[in-house]
Order: structure tokens, then C-alpha cells, then sequence
């Protein structure tokens, strides 16, 4: 359980001033410049031994990502780019942080991209997001107001941060996509290599990271990376924002130490599942691309990277969608496999064909009008989907399909046998196209 004095987000909740004054009461920007003087390699080292993993999804080693920026410019800028295209269903954690301690993620900003030998960062904030951008530029105008950033500032680093707002496409939280569409293009994934390290926006070595790695980053760095490294379990270790939502009876995004169980994080923080513990019939542990984990499972489930792994399922962004026994499971895949389908970008073809054959297969199947031969043949499809696209968003639209064969394949049996023993004369659609 995580003790209060090791929260790092204290202002989550928005209960005090998002503002400058109150995140230098809170202890933002305190000592910003005494960091940066200990030099690049002394930060990133730090950043390593800490054992932060990117709070994107992907869980990679923060400190081992900055350090892929080549250590002498060839005359190119650097950049940073801050991933805020939050459009993963199931995931809210960043919009609290751009909303009520924006200061965080804007000393984050500074401290990584001198890190990284970038004069200039961007946070590219999702579509929707109009206050949290609205917030997070007033904050800004803050910082340069009393030269805590801009060319001329008191930490004797020029550095300038913009803010792009999104237009709201799903696609574009996908690093490369991003940045296409920062450029100003088609948000359209690129090939890769080469790598945004040494060829990114606009062509020069960029680093994308996601808003919560790096507003934890100048908190690490203050009180050393073996405070950090002693929360949670070995490979899983910090804080987390916490999502809980859905069938809980006090929704909420919460801070608390990785390798928390997932009973003591609902019953400590989302006041417990609605109608009892029993009433549990499965969650969706880490945003809507995470397999569904069934309600036997979640008994002793850690909620960690290696703790979902053991489920089969991931911890993406630690937002848990919690389902109770009124769920019905097969129409919900079905829904998420509708949002994949209006979002894939339809650049690859198993992805841009595949997601809408399984939406469309899974609809009917929620509606019992299916064969069971097809069970398999839509597993099949998934894997022919999955690691055969450009980006991860085919895995992401195959993994919650390959989770409900996996997990509810009864209930997708008992639907078809209930049809053929009494077919509906109106079938009615789970998602109009």
C-alpha cells in the first residue's frame, strides 16, 4: 500500500490550486536547476536505475529509450514529443494530470529534453481534450511568465514547449502516426526502421513519451531512483495512476504502488464492485485493447506488468473497466471491435479488412446467428491479423477477440444454440455502420 508522502500527483483530484503557486507550494520546480547542473548522463543513469517503464502501454524502459538520443547533434534538432492523444476506451488517467497538476508534466518537459539535447518539446493533446488543453497552455503561459522555460530562462537552458491539439483520431496515439500528423500530414503510421530516435519529426532524432512518464520523472530525480525502485515488485516497480471505472460504486483515477492486487485496489478505491464481489463476471485490466480477465482470475491478480502477463492479458494503461455479471461479454467486444474498425487508419490490409470481418462476425455471434465451426475460424483470423501491420493497433483489435474465445466460448456457444432453438424473427444490430 502506498504511503501518502510517496504520492507523487498531489493535486490529482483537483482539489488545490492547479496554478504555478500552488505546484510551488506542493514542491514543483524546486531544484530544477541543481538537476539539470549534474549533467545529461548523470539523468538519464538515474532515470535507468530507477527501473521506470513507459506508463504508455508498452512498459519499455524509460531511461533506456532516452538514452537511444544520439549523444552529439549533427547539426539536427532534437525533439521531444509528449504522447497526450489519450483515445484508448477505458483510459483517463493523463487528462487528470493536464487538468489538475499540469506543472509536473511542464518541469518533465524541461528536464527531459535537456536530457536529450532538445531545445524544443510538444505535447500533442487528444481532440477532445478542450479544457485539459485549455488548462495545461494557462500553465504554460505561467512557467514562461516567470522564466521557468523559454530561451532566456533562470535554469540557463533554452528550451520552448508547444502544445498541438489533435483533431480526435485514435490512430494518432501511435508514436510515428503522431508525429505525421504533427507535421501537419495523414495521421498514418510510418515503417519502421528508421527509428524516431534518428529520424522523427521533420526529420530529425525525437523521443515520444507518454504524460505520465514523464511528469513522474523530475519527482524521481529529487528524491533519488532507489526510493523510486523500492515501490512495487522487481521489474514493476513506481506508482501508477490508476483508472477504475465501470461496474464499481465509486469510479475514480488513483494513485497507488504497482503490484497492488486488483481486490484491494477496487475495494480500497472504487468502493467495491456493484452488488458484491460475487457479482464479478470479468474486467478489462489496462484500456479496451487489453484481453478480458475473468472474474476467477482477478481473486489474487496482481496488477503489474508481469502480473497480467501470467493472465494472458496486459497492463496497458492500468485503466481496469470492471463488468458485472449484467454484462453481456459478447456484445461488448463486438462494440470494441466496432471502435477498432472506424479507426483503423487502412493503410494495412489485414488490419483495415480484418478489423470490420470480425466486427461484423461478432455481431452476429452476440446475436446467436453463427455457426460454431466459425469460433475457430475468427481465432484464426485474429492471428493473421496480429504481427502483420505496420503498427499495433491490428494486435489491439485482435487481442480482445482472441480474450472472449479464450475465456467465454460458452457463452458464445450457448447464444448460437439458443438462436437455432429460437431464432428472433428481428434480429436487432449490436452497432449501426
Amino acid at each position: 500500500m502506498l504511503q501518502d508522502k510517496d504520492r507523487i500527483f498531489t493535486n490529482i483530484y483537483g482539489t488545490h490550486d492547479w496554478g504555478l503557486k500552488g505546484a510551488l507550494a506542493r514542491g514543483n520546480w524546486d531544484g530544477t536547476k541543481a538537476i539539470l547542473e549534474k549533467g545529461r548522463d548523470w539523468i538519464i543513469n538515474e532515470m535507468k536505475a530507477s527501473g521506470l517503464r513507459g506508463r504508455g502501454g508498452a512498459g519499455f524502459s524509460t531511461g533506456m529509450k532516452w538514452s537511444f538520443m544520439p549523444k552529439q547533434s549533427d547539426g539536427r534538432p532534437h525533439y521531444l514529443v509528449v504522447n497526450a492523444d489519450e483515445s484508448e476506451p477505458g483510459t483517463c488517467k493523463d487528462r487528470e494530470i493536464m487538468r489538475n497538476d499540469p506543472h509536473t508534466l511542464i518541469e518533465g518537459c524541461l528536464i527531459a529534453s535537456f536530457a536529450m539535447g532538445a531545445h524544443a518539446a510538444y505535447i500533442y493533446v487528444r481532440g477532445e481534450y478542450i479544457r485539459e488543453r485549455e488548462q495545461l497552455e494557462a500553465a504554460i503561459d505561467q512557467a514562461y511568465e516567470a522564466r521557468l522555460i523559454g530561451k532566456d530562462n533562470i535554469h540557463g537552458y533554452p528550451f520552448d514547449l508547444y502544445v498541438h491539439h489533435g483533431a480526435g483520431a485514435y490512430i494518432c496515439g501511435e508514436e510515428t502516426a503522431l508525429l505525421e500528423s504533427l507535421e501537419g500530414k495523414k495521421g498514418m503510421p510510418r515503417l519502421k526502421p528508421p527509428f524516431p530516435a534518428n529520424m522523427g519529426l521533420y526529420g530529425c532524432p525525437t523521443t515520444v513519451n507518454n504524460v505520465e512518464s514523464i511528469a513522474v520523472a523530475p519527482e524521481i530525480l529529487r528524491r533519488g531512483a532507489s526510493w523510486f525502485s523500492s515501490i512495487g515488485r522487481p521489474n514493476n516497480v513506481g506508482t501508477k495512476l490508476f483508472g477504475i471505472l465501470g461496474h464499481v460504486n465509486t469510479p475514480c483515477v488513483v494513485e497507488d504502488a504497482m503490484g497492488i492486487t486488483f481486490k484491494e485496489l477496487v475495494e480500497k478505491h472504487g468502493g467495491g464492485i456493484r452488488g458484491g464481489w460475487d457479482n464479478l463476471l470479468a474486467i478489462i485490466p489496462g484500456g479496451a485493447s487489453c484481453p478480458v480477465v475473468t472474474a476467477e482470475n482477478c481473486e489474487e491478480l496482481i496488477l503489474d506488468f508481469d502480473g497480467l502477463r501470467a493472465v494472458k492479458s496486459s497492463f496497458g494503461t492500468a485503466g481496469v473497466l470492471v463488468m458485472d455479471k449484467s454484462t453481456d461479454i459478447v456484445r461488448a467486444i463486438a462494440r470494441i471491435s466496432y471502435f477498432f474498425k472506424h479507426e483503423s487508419c487502412g493503410q494495412c490490409t489485414p488490419c483495415r479488412e480484418g478489423t470490420g470481418w470480425m466486427w461484423r462476425v461478432l455481431n452476429r455471434m452476440a446475436e446467436g446467428r453463427a455457426q460454431k465451426r466459425e469460433i475457430d475460424q475468427l481465432l484464426e483470423v485474429t492471428t493473421q491479423i496480429e504481427g502483420h501491420t505496420i503498427c499495433a493497433l491490428g494486435d489491439a483489435a485482435a487481442w480482445p477477440v482472441q480474450g472472449l474465445i479464450r475465456n467465454f466460448r460458452h457463452v458464445i456457444e450457448a447464444r448460437i444454440d439458443q438462436y437455432a432453438a429460437n431464432p428472433h424473427p428481428d434480429p436487432v444490430p449490436v452497432a449501426a455502420e
